[in-house]
């Protein structure tokens, strides 16, 4: 039986984690200088041993301005504009430690994943934006699509019909809405095509927390807002979204002084789509004998 996969995290496991990183790398930067001061070692080995414990030093040093910049900014709710470049050489260098570290201490991966995509919206919310709507881009999964649909919107997502039998339908009022770009992928290759296409200046991507993951750390330093997708039926079937939160990102990107294009669900209400959703949903878990608690 699969459930709703959202699992309340926290950002100080990801940031915790960082934090034991740095420390795991100051003992390896420990053993590195025993080695290179022991004097059974040749000049060379010594040299090279003496650079290698440098150059891991200087990461180390902006490693730990990096992680103290994060915890600031959560804090304060403040960006500090100074320390990004810090920031993102601390996130880049060590998340695969945190991983490493997440296996030995058996803490689910999508965990560890959801805390970092919590911590990364939390540093962009920080920032102040007013971008016009054209140049925002909500990139979605194409699992989103009902999976009977003879539909292909992929290539084109206006090819939807629109019958609210899948989010995908208010996703589409919610670009009529607002004016944004909707690109729906099928993986990272088109969604960096879609990336390159429109030329954003900031994304709200829906997505797993495998992809958004991957996708907040491909697109850096451009802003990504991060929505984990739901999967009550396993991953990349018939998936789902809280449709508030989507909407909720997007407003925040939005200039203050934006006007709507439509009203909302003004041919087709959006919460009337999710009803159809969900019935969908009741539907497909009766044949497949999956049964989903979690309400649309």
């Amino acid at each position: 039986m699969f459930v709703s996969n959202l699992i309340p995290v926290r950002k100080r496991l990801f940031i915790g984690l960082l934090a034991v990183s740095l420390l795991s790398a100051a003992l390896f930067l420990g053993g590195i200088y025993y080695l290179a001061t022991n004097p059974n070692r040749t000049a060379f080995n010594q040299i090279l041993l003496l650079t290698l414990a440098g150059m891991l030093f200087g990461g180390m040093i902006v490693a730990a301005f990096g992680i103290g910049g994060i915890v600031l900014t959560i804090l304060y709710a403040r960006d500090i504009n100074a320390l990004h470049g810090p920031m993102r050489v601390a996130v880049n260098l060590f998340f695969p430690i945190v991983l490493t570290l997440g296996r030995i201490f058996h803490i689910d991966v999508n965990r560890i994943k959801s805390s970092f995509i919590e911590v990364n919206n939390h540093l962009v919310r920080s920032k102040e934006f007013n971008i016009l709507p054209d140049q925002l881009l909500l990139l979605a999964p194409h699992c989103l699509q009902n999976s009977d649909c003879p539909h292909k919107i992929t290539v084109d997502i206006d090819n939807c019909h629109r019958c609210g039998r899948c989010p995908v339908n208010s996703l589409l009022d919610l670009r009529d809405h607002y004016g944004i770009n909707v690109g729906m992928a099928t993986g990272g290759t088109l969604a960096r095509k879609f990336v390159q296409e429109y030329r954003p200046r900031a994304i709200v991507a829906i997505a797993c927390e495998r992809d958004l993951t991957s996708g907040i750390q491909d697109s850096n330093p451009l802003p990504v807002l991060g929505v984990a997708n739901e999967r009550p039926f396993g991953p990349c079937f018939n998936t789902n979204i809280t449709l508030s939160k989507v909407e909720e990102a997007v407003r925040f990107f939005l200039d203050d002084g934006w006007e709507p294009l439509t009203e909302i669900g003004k041919d087709t209400d959006i919460n009337d789509n999710m009803e159809g959703v969900s019935v969908v949903a009741q539907n497909i878990g009766q044949r497949t004998g999956a049964k989903s608690t979690h309400r649309f």
